[in-house]
C-alpha cells in the first residue's frame, strides 16, 4: 500500500487551525479517503496527560511534599512536548501513513520551534534538532501556516470567553516572537509551507488549502 498524506496546520493561538482542520477532513472524506485527525500535544492517551501538564499546570499547585510547586521551566516544557511528539509519531501518525490514510494534524514540530525556541528563547535550531531526533526526522508533506498578528489573535481568544491556557496567557511580546519564528520557518522551507492570511474568510482559506492539497 502506498504511503498516505500528512498535512499539519500551524499558527498562533486563535488562528483558526481547528476550523480549517475540520473543513479539510470533510473534503477528503467526501472524496473517499480515510482521515486520521489528530493534534499535538494530546493525540494519544499519553499525549492527553502531557497536554494537561504543559498547558494547564500552574505555579502554586501542591507538590507531593505538600509545598507549592513552581511553574514548569522552559527546558522541561520543551522536553515534554518532544516526548509527546515521539510517542505520537510512533503510535499514531506513522501507522496511519503506512496504511495509506490522510493525517490532518493540529501542530507539529514547527510549533515547538516557534513557542519554545523563539517564545521561550531556547534557540530554534536546538529545539528543531530535538524534535527531529524524537521523531527520527519525520516531516509532513504539507504545512499550512495560518498567519495572524498577536493583537488580532488575542481579540479572537477574548471573544471565545474561555480561560486561557499557559501559552495563550503569555504577553504580546511572546506571541510576536512566535509569529516571527513561524514566518521564518516558512521562508526557509517554501516547498513544505503554505502561508495564508488567517483573517481571510474561513471558506476562502479552505479553498486555498484544498487547492494545494489536491496538487499532492
Amino acid at each position: 500500500m502506498s504511503r498516505g498524506l500528512w498535512i499539519t496546520l500551524e499558527g498562533g493561538d486563535g488562528a483558526g487551525k481547528t476550523t480549517q482542520a475540520a473543513l479539510l477532513q470533510e473534503w477528503f472524506e467526501a472524496a473517499g479517503r480515510t482521515v486520521v485527525r489528530t493534534r499535538e500535544p494530546g493525540g494519544t492517551a499519553v499525549g492527553r496527560r502531557i497536554r494537561e501538564i504543559v498547558l494547564h499546570h500552574r505555579a502554586g499547585a501542591p507538590a507531593s511534599s505538600g509545598a507549592e510547586e513552581p511553574d514548569i521551566g522552559a527546558r522541561a516544557e520543551a522536553l515534554l512536548f518532544a516526548a509527546d511528539r515521539a510517542h505520537h509519531i510512533e503510535a499514531l501518525v506513522g501507522p496511519a501513513l503506512e496504511r495509506g490514510d490522510v493525517v490532518i494534524q493540529d501542530r507539529y514540530l514547527d510549533s515547538s520551534v516557534a513557542y519554545q525556541g523563539a517564545g521561550r528563547v531556547l534557540g530554534a535550531d536546538e529545539i528543531r534538532d530535538l524534535s527531529l531526533w524524537a521523531t527520527d526526522g519525520a516531516l509532513p508533506d504539507l504545512t499550512v501556516l495560518l498567519d495572524i498578528d498577536a493583537a488580532s489573535a488575542r481579540a479572537r481568544l477574548d471573544a471565545d470567553d474561555k480561560p486561557f491556557d499557559r501559552m495563550e496567557a503569555e504577553k504580546a511580546e511572546f506571541h510576536t516572537r512566535v509569529r516571527e519564528a513561524f514566518l521564518a520557518l516558512a521562508e526557509a522551507e517554501p516547498e513544505r509551507f503554505l502561508v495564508l492570511d488567517a483573517t481571510l474568510p474561513a471558506s476562502e482559506l479552505a479553498e486555498r488549502i484544498r487547492s494545494r492539497a489536491a496538487e499532492l
